[in-house]
């Protein structure tokens, strides 16, 4: 307890020297208070200090950049509004230009009308007398719409070499396959290649999937 009123006694002490010696050194108790004054402006306003110490003949104190606001808090966009229809998917109608040669055939040889009609009742020279009309106007037909080549030459049996680095999609190699070509074997089918199409545009307008249009006979 002693101890502590000393301690206190002694600030007091100090306090009371320190302000003695400020008024004697400002030569009025009026100066000293304006030497405070100007003391507690310098802390704050560093411009103001640095001119008291080009005053003084001090070097001047560092003023610290000016700090830049923060950035504004910028909310995140709203979400679009959810479609409630459901699109439909897009559907892409085929191309109908293969039918063509198909079209070509029924007009010239009725070769649809044979496929799909029921022969199971007919006499077989009923059939033979039916096929070989359909064969001989179906054939004109392909002669003169197709210029078609073989893939292989030779015929059934004959015996050939198929080359390294052959298409697959222009020769299927059969039977035992083992080790890389060239593979030698006999021909099962020479194969068909269309060196040239001519077919003729359709009209405008004309639906290219209707391969046999409908007759109506009036009376």
């Amino acid at each position: 307890m002693e101890y502590l009123l000393g301690f206190v006694v002694g600030l007091i002490v100090a306090g009371f020297l320190f302000t003695v010696v400020m008024i004697a050194r400002a030569g009025s108790i009026g100066k000293a208070s304006w030497g405070l004054n100007v003391a507690g402006r310098s802390n704050i306003d560093p411009t103001f200090g640095n001119k008291v110490n080009e005053l003084m003949g001090l070097p001047p104190q560092s003023i610290p950049a000016p700090s830049s606001p923060p950035p504004a808090a910028t909310s995140p966009p709203p979400p679009p509004p959810a479609s409630t229809a459901k699109s439909k998917p897009t559907i892409t109608k085929p191309t109908g230009e293969p039918l063509r040669l198909l079209a070509l055939l029924q007009s010239e040889a009725r070769l649809l009308d044979f496929l799909l009609e029921d022969i199971g009742g007919y006499q077989d020279a009923q059939v033979g007398q039916a096929v070989r009309d359909i064969h001989r106007k179906a054939q004109g037909v392909l002669k003169q719409h197709l210029t078609l080549e073989p893939i292989v030459a030779g015929t059934e049996g004959d015996k050939v070499t198929v080359p390294a680095g052959f298409d697959p999609s222009a020769i299927r190699v059969l039977g035992n396959v083992t080790g890389q070509p060239p593979y030698t074997g006999e021909v099962q089918h020479p194969g068909w290649r269309v060196r040239e199409l001519k077919l003729s545009p359709l009209p405008a307008g004309q639906d290219a999937f209707v391969v046999q249009p409908a007759e109506v006979q009036l009376a």
